[in-house]
């Protein structure tokens, strides 16, 4: 028969399939896998309700073969064939998909389920075949028919010899060049591999001949080649098994296989749902941080399946950012694919799956912090700093998702706690959580602005990440409770309110603010603080902490926090202060910057000049 052209609408789509819908060549693969599933789920739904068809389990399957010499690949399936107006009408106009026509008519027989939804993932072949034939038997036709194409000029069918009903898709596969490598899907690593990714769990075996060698028969020293048959799927999927079948085990061989880690989960989670959408997932919480977690080449997201095959290897909707640490996947048939099935039209479904996962990991970590806290805080060792961005995230969107997730070093207990249990030993009189933010916890523990609240007998939360006093801050308050800085001008207790400066006071913290500048907002007599003589506080919501933070950053200018300089004038060293003051000036603002630097070097602030600074401790000791 003559060479039949495609209509110019397939012409155009032809063109942009082979050139730009797909991301990976390897998806042709895939997709003719799928249309052979297709094909043997249809005769196997006939066989259902026609006792005249005589099929046994055996009977169905899928083939792979390759013929290195002539670069042939084919890949064959016992399904239901097409007929010549078949092909005429499914492979002639593109975009014309017989699976999808069958899935709406039989839409409401149950269990039964077909893949192909668009009828252009046969047209992927053609990204790396230069000659795309066809040969197919239908189910109780006499005539089998060739279809052929070369691409885009068009296709020819004549009648052909075929003994069984189904269909042989055979591609002759394009010469490899320096850019592109046609050769690895002539090996059969490659392909099994191929399959292994994407086709795994297609619910029939896919047949293929695998080299191997072995001790020849008599010899322990001699080896021979051999090809034996293997079914290379895994055909049943672990989400559609029973759980009562399932140990501990094998979700973390599957962890394993399916390389979500090279650790071992701390825990999984295996869900299913049914009704307005339906889905099955197997999720885990690792155990160790992936090396780049925290930098842009880091993806997130679930593996995403429809009747067994991967459409997406991470899909990124699935997960909150402040989740995007869990692994696992995700099998749904309601969700919209768009025409390559590599990407998602973004609906309803999807969002609600997302909604119903992020609830199942929120609990399984609460189940996790109740009943194993080892591992929970091994989690928390790991993940904890993402919780917290994702508190601070978003104007705080999120918080009432992740504050019970969250833990912080308790200054009292000596160990890390929750919000929760920081509340539930609060003393009776105590108005607000108290927090301490520096670089360690031995640094904060000796922190002079502590000293007041510890005092009072309450607990202090020692904040030791950057992003910790900013997550407080979105926070607000916890369970009505509000968080307080102990270097906030304000502590809350009666104790620190400031009395009422004599005139010396004033007269020498005047002086010392005109000596200081700029530097500081305002200096002040401490209640806070017992043996230390000096600190530092802040007002507004800028801390000292924040201000260090933000300034690490690129492009970080002129932020700073409005410091208080307290001194404390039950020390010795105010004493001095007094003494030097209006008797001897030089040494008066010699103690004033000593005393400022001082606070800075307390928390962790750089000094403006040291060498100047060392200069005047040596002055001092002079």
């Amino acid at each position: 028969m003559g060479l039949k052209e495609f209509q110019t609408e397939s012409k155009r789509l032809l063109d942009l399939m082979i050139n730009s819908i797909y991301t990976h060549k390897e998806i042709f693969l895939r997709e003719l896998i799928s249309n052979a599933s297709d094909a043997v789920d249809k005769i196997y739904y006939m066989a259902l309700t026609d006792d005249a068809i005589q099929f046994s389990k055996d009977d169905y399957y899928i083939r792979i073969t390759i013929d290195k010499e002539k670069r042939l690949l084919k890949v064959s399936d016992t399904g239901i064939g097409m007929t010549h107006e078949e092909l005429e009408t499914n492979l002639g106009i593109i975009a014309q998909s017989d699976s999808f026509a069958f899935k709406q008519e039989n839409q409401r027989q149950e269990g039964h389920e077909i893949i192909g939804q668009f009828g252009v993932g046969f047209y992927s072949a053609f990204m790396v075949a230069d000659v795309v034939t066809v040969i197919s038997k239908a189910f109780k036709e006499d005539q089998a028919y060739k279809w052929e194409s070369k691409g885009v000029e068009g296709y020819t069918i004549e009648p052909w010899e075929k003994e069984s009903v189904g269909t042989d898709v055979i591609l002759t596969l394009k010469e490899s060049t320096e850019d592109e490598n046609y050769d690895e899907f002539l090996e059969e690593y490659r392909l099994q591999e191929i399959v292994k990714r994407y086709s795994d769990f297609i619910r029939y075996p896919i047949k293929m001949d695998v080299p191997g060698s072995r001790l020849k028969e008599g010899s322990d020293k001699e080896y021979e080649e051999f090809t034996e048959e293997e079914i290379i799927n895994s055909m049943v999927p672990i989400w559609k098994k029973n759980k009562n079948e399932l140990t501990p085990q094998d979700y973390e061989n599957f962890y394993a296989e399916k390389r979500y880690g090279f650790d071992k989960p701390l825990k999984y989670i295996h869900t299913s749902a049914e009704g307005m959408v339906s889905y099955n997932a197997i999720l885990y919480i690792p155990e160790t941080i992936p090396y780049d977690f925290y930098s842009p080449e880091y993806e997130k997201g679930l593996e995403l399946y429809s009747n067994g095959v991967l459409i997406m290897n991470k899909c990124p909707e699935l997960l909150p950012d402040f989740f995007s640490f869990v692994k696992g996947m995700v099998e749904s048939d309601d969700l919209s694919l768009n025409i390559s099935r590599e990407m998602l039209q973004h609906d309803r479904q999807l969002k609600l799956i997302a909604k119903n996962i992020q609830s199942k990991i929120k609990n399984a970590l609460l189940e996790l912090l109740n009943e194993d806290r080892e591992k929970y805080e091994l989690f928390f060792k790991a993940f904890g700093r993402q919780l917290k961005y994702g508190v601070y995230a978003e104007f705080g969107r999120n918080k009432d998702v992740l504050q019970d997730l969250l833990m912080f070093y308790s200054s009292k207990e000596k160990k890390m706690v929750t919000l929760e249990e920081y509340c539930t030993e609060m003393s009776e009189d105590q108005k607000y959580i108290y927090y301490a933010a520096g670089e360690t916890v031995e640094k904060l523990d000796k922190l002079p602005q502590t000293e007041f609240v510890r005092d009072k007998g309450y607990d202090i939360l020692f904040l030791t990440e950057d992003v910790d006093e900013f997550a407080l801050k979105i926070l607000g308050e916890y369970k009505e409770t509000q968080f307080k800085s102990v270097s906030s001008g304000d502590l809350g207790l009666e104790e620190t309110k400031d009395a009422e400066p004599n005139e010396t006071e004033k007269e020498i913290f005047s002086a010392m603010k005109e000596i200081l500048g700029d530097k500081v907002k305002d200096v002040r007599a401490s209640k806070r603080l017992k043996s230390h003589p000096v600190c530092l506080a802040n007002e507004g919501e800028l801390s000292i902490e924040m201000e260090k933070t933000l300034s690490a950053m690129p492009n970080a200018q002129g932020i700073k926090a409005e410091k208080i300089l307290e001194i404390n004038t039950e020390h010795n060293i105010y004493v001095a202060l007094g003494n030097a003051h209006g008797q001897d000036e030089e040494k008066f603002k010699l103690f004033t910057e000593l005393l400022y630097n001082q606070a800075l070097l307390i928390e962790g602030l750089p000094i403006e000049d040291p060498v100047d600074y060392t200069n005047k401790v040596c002055q001092m000791m002079n």
